[in-house]
Formats: C-alpha cells, sequence, structure tokens
C-alpha cells in the first residue's frame, strides 16, 4: 500500500504529467509569464463552467475576498456578517480593510452560516453578508439571498472550498456555488479541488461594470496602462498557474466524483458507530467533500490522532480555534459573541485524508484504524 496523505498531489501529477509538463514547457517558451494567454484561456474556460459572465483571475483566494469588498465601495465601520467557524482568511480581509467583522455561529448539521443567526445580526451599519461553502458543501444559499434582498444587503461567497458544487433552489433551477451572490471568490491553492501549483484565486460576477471595476482593482487600479483611477492593489494569476488549472478543470467533475467516492466509503464504514457523526449532505446542494470531517462524540481526539499518527495516518484540525477567539481580533474591541454551535465543534471535528487518489485498501486501513481506537 501506497503512503497515506492528507491530499496526495504526487500521485494526481503523475495522471496528468505529459499535459502538465507540457503546458509548462509551453509557458517557459512563450516567456509570457505575466498575462501570457493561458490566462485568458483559463478565464474564459471557468466562466463557461460556472456559467457566470465574468470571472477575473487574482493572485490568491484572500486576495479575492479583499478586492470583492474594495469593489463594493464598503467603507471603515461598515459591519460584515461571517461565520466564526471557518479559515481566517474570511474576516482577516474584512479587518484589514477596517470593516467591522461580526463573527455569527453555523447550522450544527452543515457546519455552513445559519439564516436564522444572520437575522439576529443586522443593524443599521450592516452591509454585506459572507457565506463560506465550508468543506464542499454549498451554504443554503436561496434563504440567504432572501435576507439580503430584504435589507439590501451584498452577498460574497467564500467559495474556496466548493467549487463544482452544484446549489438547487426550489423551483429546480441550479446554479454553480460562487456564482449566487453579488460576487463570488474562490482560492487554488494547490489542496483545493481545483488546485494549481502554487497560489492563484479567482472572482465572479455577472454584473458588467462590477468585473470592470474588479479588474482595475486588481491591476493596481488602472484601466489604461499608467492612467490610476482607484487605489488598487496588484493580483495576479501568473501563466504557469493558469495553464496547471487549464488542464485540471477539464478533470474537475471526475475529481469531485472520486472525492463522493471516497466520501460514501467513510460513510458506510463509520455508519453504526455511536460515537461519530459522519458529515450531513444537504438535499439542496451537491456535496464535493473539500474535506471529510467527522463529529466525535465522547472520544479522546487527540489520543485518536496519535493512534493514526502511529499508523501512518495524517489527520487535521479544521478549525481548532474559531475565528471570535483569535488574538488577532482582540485590539478591535469587538463585543462578545455567544456562539454555542461554533464552540461545540472546535473541540470535537477531526478531518481524515480526502482527496482524488484514496483506493480501497487505503479507505479500509483508514476507517479501521479510526474503529480500532474507539472499540478498544
Amino acid at each position: 500500500m501506497e503512503p497515506i496523505q492528507m491530499v496526495d498531489l504526487k500521485t494526481q501529477y503523475r495522471k496528468i504529467k505529459a499535459e502538465v509538463d507540457k503546458a509548462v514547457i509551453d509557458v517557459l517558451e512563450s516567456s509570457a509569464f505575466i498575462n501570457g494567454k493561458p490566462v485568458s484561456d483559463f478565464a474564459s474556460s471557468l466562466s463557461l463552467y460556472l456559467g457566470i459572465k465574468h470571472v477575473i483571475p487574482c493572485a490568491n483566494g484572500t486576495d479575492a475576498l479583499q478586492i470583492a469588498m474594495m469593489a463594493l465601495d464598503l467603507q471603515p465601520g461598515d459591519e460584515v456578517i461571517a461565520p466564526s467557524f471557518t479559515y481566517v482568511a474570511t474576516t482577516e480581509v474584512v479587518a484589514l480593510l477596517k470593516l467591522s467583522p461580526v463573527f455569527i455561529d453555523v447550522d450544527p448539521k452543515t457546519f455552513c452560516i445559519d439564516p436564522e443567526s444572520i437575522r439576529k445580526a443586522i443593524t443599521s451599519k450592516t452591509k454585506a453578508i459572507v457565506p463560506v461553502h465550508l468543506y464542499g458543501q454549498t451554504a443554503p444559499m436561496e434563504e440567504i439571498m432572501a435576507i439580503a434582498k430584504e435589507h439590501s444587503l451584498y452577498v460574497i461567497e467564500d467559495n474556496a472550498q466548493a467549487i463544482g458544487s452544484d446549489y438547487v433552489f426550489k423551483n429546480g433551477t441550479k446554479k454553480k456555488a460562487g456564482t449566487i451572490g453579488t460576487i463570488g471568490t474562490t482560492s487554488f491553492f494547490p489542496s483545493k479541488n481545483l488546485g494549481g501549483y502554487g497560489d492563484g484565486g479567482a472572482i465572479f460576477t455577472d454584473d458588467d461594470n462590477l468585473a470592470a471595476k474588479l479588474k482595475m482593482i486588481a491591476n493596481h487600479g488602472q484601466n489604461k496602462r499608467y492612467y490610476h483611477e482607484m487605489v488598487g492593489c496588484n493580483s495576479r494569476l501568473d501563466t504557469i498557474q493558469a495553464a496547471v488549472l487549464n488542464i485540471k478543470l477539464k478533470k474537475l467533475d471526475e475529481y469531485i466524483d472520486a472525492r463522493r467516492t471516497a466520501a460514501d466509503y467513510y460513510d458506510k464504514a463509520f455508519a453504526s458507530c455511536s460515537k461519530l457523526t459522519t458529515p450531513f449532505r444537504a438535499a439542496y446542494t451537491k456535496h464535493v467533500f473539500h474535506q471529510y470531517t467527522l463529529l466525535l462524540e465522547g472520544i479522546d481526539r487527540e489520543g485518536l490522532q496519535k493512534h493514526l499518527e502511529q499508523k501512518g495516518i495524517p489527520s487535521m484540525l479544521y478549525y481548532p480555534l474559531a475565528n471570535h477567539k483569535q488574538k488577532m481580533f482582540e485590539s478591535l474591541g469587538l463585543k462578545q459573541f455567544d456562539l454555542p454551535v461554533t464552540e461545540s465543534l472546535s473541540p470535537r471535528v477531526l478531518s481524515l485524508p480526502m482527496h482524488t487518489e484514496l483506493t480501497g485498501e487505503q479507505l479500509n486501513y483508514i476507517t479501521s484504524s479510526v474503529l480500532e481506537f474507539i472499540n478498544q
């Protein structure tokens, strides 16, 4: 059996090596390392895949969130509602722009942002909501969009973990995660479902004027070279990353199917264990399993992790400390947030290896090892 990785990018690369190597060499031969043709090709292909008019590539997923907030002209002191149970980048950019993060709770089943908590958090200063499609499952966007419309709020989707996920509305129509709100953002960090071989990100919108503004902000605030209309930043997807992503985008649905197959195996193996809660799959969306995260009931998590480590099985905690508890936000003098679900999840979640290359032998070894510890 091959060594088990949390994310096995090496084996995945070997399967597409010939295509990737040629694409990278072509970029080297062209020497168009910045804004080469693969960048525009990738933007067009991703736009078609997502069914959205505009895809603006950028340097990383954090930049994507920052640029989105800058484009919406949010002002210092404006409140931005976001879940606390997420990676810190989601709310870090809120503080960076001197906006006021309002941390709210998540649904106890999906771990995604809770609409009722959104309603309770809205004030006269609220300007935007940032739903995070956590672990690969889309947040309840239909309800979130209704709340946003009622209160005239922007919605910025953090889709770093759920690209390719379908959302089904009550009338049966479907849209891809990241294409429902005012602006969608994503990351192409190597471990993502659609990951490059370095940093990368993108921003999505159907609004022509907003797209033009997003492009300007990502390019030093200029539309014409050396003529800067607004304060922007320098955030580009480099050509080599775009060349790699062009290849991997064609295989994204295949990759998603492989992740779902692995998740099905985990689900079945743990179905009869009362001490493990397997990931909930909401009926309104297609879970694409960026992570496979268990909720532990009365289990020594540290002991389980050590047991797995001794058997050569990696595991991760996403996330051990919620955003509203992070030291970086202490200086903001924010009010205390009562988030019982979030605070109950942080000490009980454990993510197992999840990627496109997991074999039946590996999955059997992982699940047997988990159950061995629980049943000892």
